[in-house]
């Protein structure tokens, strides 16, 4: 697994079950996320400081981020998630299948702008679809610029790690 995925599942909890967990949610929903055409990195910082667990692109452009949560305790502590609306045009969250999610039909989640995807190792599913929020012309061009960015110098890395030294991902 690559670093930015085994950092995705140590955060959501320091048990390995939730780790592992974690693993494949991400691994479920990326695979949904290529069959449809929509790219993704793990671990993708942002500028107000906040780390999405899951940013991409799809094909028409919009930026896309998943909120994984795995057990229920950080589902319902999560106060930061609204923190992640500014930087995208749909926003999910990504959740196992055996977690409760009831929790996100409250106001207090919004449903009214968060799509649920469900996702096992093998797979996942858009329970609820969300709906696009449309960013701004200029603010989708500089989160797609760092996503660009920060998907090069990963790729960099992973070729001649000599690079890390140069050039962080919020850099630019």
């Amino acid at each position: 697994m690559p670093d930015s995925l085994a950092a995705i599942a140590e955060s959501d909890s320091a048990e390995p079950e939730f780790a592992l967990r974690s693993q494949a949610v991400v691994r479920g929903i990326c695979r949904l996320f290529a069959r449809n055409d929509i790219w993704v990195l793990s671990e993708m910082p942002l500028r107000n400081g906040r780390r999405a667990d899951l940013m991409g692109i799809d094909a028409k452009g919009k930026i896309v981020i998943v909120e994984i949560k795995t057990a229920r305790a950080d589902l319902v502590g999560d106060n930061k998630w609204t923190d992640y609306l500014d930087y995208c045009d749909k926003f999910y969250w990504g959740l196992p299948p055996e977690l409760d999610r009831e929790v996100l039909e409250g106001d207090n989640y919004r449903p009214d702008c968060c799509g649920v995807i469900v996702a096992d190792e093998y797979d996942a599913e858009i329970v609820r679809p969300a709906p696009s929020h449309p960013l701004a012309a200029a603010r989708r061009k500089v989160e797609t610029e760092r996503l660009a960015r920060a998907a090069l110098r990963r790729q960099a890395v992973v070729a001649d790690s000599h690079c890390a030294r140069w050039g962080g991902e919020l850099a630019g």
